[in-house]
């Protein structure tokens, strides 16, 4: 099995027509990702050809979702229009929207996070990797080509260390991974992905990776005291890391010993999460666990 994202996912991509949205269709596709089409208002009724595929642009979501029964979305769109878009892609009914886009303003992410509470769509993103499931589907910019189809669950903050991990332990493969994204307000969080490979059936050990900055890990920790019964390993990025001082994403920054790693570590550690000081380690934590 696999979590939000599987063989059945039909895709529209939100951008499909600017230079990151057919780099990344074609990868999509290349991967075996059942993308049905583009959106763009200025070139609808137009089509993009990629390889041995040739695919519609439509002028809104909702023409393509009717045309295409498109059921998820990826959006590769400019961080000034990214809320309209998601927002057009909720009232679209979409059941999955994956925000790819880097730059978002945090009062246009908050405003299509509230717009998407009490609707059918979950939001991943922004500012964030994707999503994969690997031999079955991926929406995003996540590889297709470092690791197979296994049983460990993902997520993480970082697309970088979401690559590493999926990388080093790719003998033993994955059901899903998940990258959240590192802004301040996200779609999807820890919680919600941990929760969902503990429903899993496939899903045998579940890999967190966290960063300095914010409670997100500490939550997930107590999230997984209390709900979670299969082994998870985390990491967690930034433990040289001054305080003080924003590091990367917009989320990460440090007051104190509040949201150091350290501190995240202790809490994560203190519930039975193993968490290792480097990806590496962490990988060799979920490897021993998995062997026995």
């Amino acid at each position: 099995m696999a979590i939000f994202l599987d063989e059945h996912s039909r895709v529209v991509v939100q951008g499909m027509t600017g230079s990151e949205g057919v780099k990344h269709t074609r990868r999509m596709l290349a991967s075996g990702t059942q993308v049905v089409g583009g959106v763009n208002a200025r070139k609808a009724g137009t089509s993009v050809d990629f390889d041995d595929v040739t695919l519609p642009v439509f002028g809104t979501v909702a023409e393509a979702v009717e045309a295409t029964g498109a059921n998820t979305s990826v959006l590769f769109v400019p961080p000034a229009f990214t809320g309209d878009a998601v927002i057009e892609a909720i009232d679209a009914s979409i059941g999955l929207a994956v925000v790819i886009t880097e730059g978002v303003p945090v009062h246009d992410t908050a405003r299509f996070w509230a717009h998407a509470s009490g609707s059918s769509t979950r939001i991943i993103g922004p500012n964030c990797p994707g999503i994969i499931s690997p031999g079955k589907s991926n929406a995003g910019i996540i590889p297709a080509d470092i690791t197979k189809p296994g049983s460990i669950g993902l997520v993480s903050k970082s697309g970088t260390l979401t690559y590493q991990l999926m990388h080093e332990l790719k003998d033993f493969g994955f059901t899903t991974c998940v990258g959240i994204g590192g802004d301040p307000i996200v779609g999807t969080t820890h919680i919600d992905a941990i929760a969902a490979f503990e429903a899993d059936s496939e899903t045998e050990l579940i890999v967190m990776i966290g960063e300095i900055g914010g409670d997100a890990e500490e939550r997930a920790a107590e999230f997984v005291r209390d709900n979670v019964s299969k082994p998870v390993v985390g990491y967690v990025a930034g433990f040289t890391a001054p305080e003080g001082r924003t590091m990367g994403h917009a989320g990460a920054i440090v007051s104190g010993s509040s949201g150091t790693a350290e501190a995240k570590k202790q809490a994560m550690e203190a519930v039975g999460i193993r968490v290792g000081r480097t990806p590496s380690e962490t990988a060799a934590l979920a490897r021993a666990i998995l062997t026995g």
